[in-house]
């Protein structure tokens, strides 16, 4: 069974600090599977591969004290404040794909049991008559997977709204005019607050308590340091000469950047809402950097790649259309 994991006391912590409670509790605790639940200000966190200027409102965030950080999973830009629930599941699987769709089946499943008509959909969500309640993501380290998501309760839907910048592309793919038709909160599902929902979901997941010591939360804080760096929040974004954009159903948005210098590419990235399932740099983007920009180029490369282990759901063809779309 799942262990909930508990921290020594009920002090609050910005949300870079559950992000590395969920990688010491990977990279430290020796179980199967433990679970944790955490609430924090309102924050905007955006996906390990995308740009903060293309997601997030900063001028809004700013403004109303909204705090921005970037997490080490991929997927798309949250939003969550006191009156939204983060989960977080740590497993010993190396397939990340199966434990995070046996994830998603899991805590839609918790739902349903509340008499909340709950189901897992699309690459990351868990849908309630159609709108979401919950978008999740996930990454590895050695020996684990990490998933962790939003619970919308009673999440104050105007700032949600207003301080993520979803692309007009994002939501004509999800044939909706707004976000907020898209998104529902529990409470209105619920007639129970929201400490009574996360004791039960605590009761329907864990069987037994794992409590951090002092000298967890020591360690912890010293994993927390590298989230809260300017170089990983806001990354490291040169110029590129070409930029090209494109979503490939089951893999999400992509969006390549190249440097070209005498028609080769100096420089790639590769952005994004996608989810990895392997290594960026050495699976896709070293081999790719300084061939010619040529469709013959490319396709002779990727033919010798896998990009589907690298990124879920993309091939080598939709890669190609991205890169070569308007020739």
């Amino acid at each position: 069974m799942i262990k909930y994991l508990a921290l020594p006391d009920d002090t609050p912590h910005r949300l870079p600090f559950y992000l590395a409670m969920e990688e010491y509790a990977a990279r430290n605790l020796d179980e199967d599977e433990c679970f944790f639940m955490w609430q924090v200000e309102p924050t905007v966190i955006f996906g390990r591969n995308q740009l903060i200027e293309n997601e997030v409102n900063l001028d809004y965030c700013r403004a109303h004290g909204i705090q921005t950080y970037r997490r080490k999973s991929g997927g798309g830009c949250v939003y969550a404040d006191r009156d939204n629930i983060m989960f977080s599941y740590v497993v010993r699987a190396d397939n990340v794909n199966f434990t995070f769709d046996r994830y998603l089946r899991m805590v839609a499943f918790v739902l349903r049991k509340l008499g909340v008509p709950a189901e897992a959909s699309g690459r990351n969500d868990i849908l309630v008559d159609g709108r979401k309640v919950s978008g999740n993501a996930f990454y590895h380290v050695p020996g684990k997977s990490i998933v962790h998501g939003t619970m919308l309760f009673d999440t104050d839907m105007e700032h949600l709204v207003r301080a993520i910048t979803p692309s007009n592309e994002k939501l004509v793919s999800k044939g909706i005019e707004s976000v907020r038709q898209r998104v529902v909160n529990l409470s209105e599902y619920l007639d129970i607050d929201i400490e009574a929902f996360k004791r039960f979901v605590r009761e329907q997941l864990c069987d037994g308590e794992i409590r951090l010591t002092e000298a967890d939360v020591a360690a912890i804080r010293s994993i927390e340091q590298e989230y809260l760096t300017d170089d990983f929040i806001y990354g490291n974004n040169p110029r590129y000469t070409l930029v090209r954009r494109g979503t490939v159903p089951g893999a999400g948005q992509l969006e390549v950047r190249l440097e070209l210098k005498n028609g080769k590419g100096k420089k790639l990235n590769i952005l994004g809402d996608y989810f990895l399932v392997g290594d960026l740099d050495d699976g896709l983007i070293r081999p790719l950097t300084g061939l010619s920009f040529t469709r013959d180029a490319f396709r002779t490369k990727l033919a010798e790649l896998s990009p589907e282990s690298v990124i879920r759901g993309l091939d080598a063809g939709q890669f190609l259309h991205i890169l070569f779309q308007d020739e």
